[in-house]
């Protein structure tokens, strides 16, 4: 039985080795180009959100 668990987790080491084999990766280039991005655009999102809070804000003190 111990084997057979060893055999098992042999044969899940060898084949989590061949799939990382298979992977393709991204290039330093690409990566940071990717990075900047994002930062970007979470920083665009963040200014609208920002505005638009301000805007209810202010729509809501005119009710208040």
């Amino acid at each position: 039985m111990a084997e057979n668990v060893k055999s098992t987790k042999t044969s899940y080491w060898k084949g989590l080795k061949s799939e990382f084999k298979k992977i393709i990766w991204p290039a330093r280039h690409d990566v940071v180009k990717q990075t900047a991005l994002i930062i970007v655009v979470t920083i665009i999102l963040g200014v609208i959100i920002k505005l638009l809070d301000t805007g209810i804000q202010a729509l809501l003190g005119l009710i208040a």
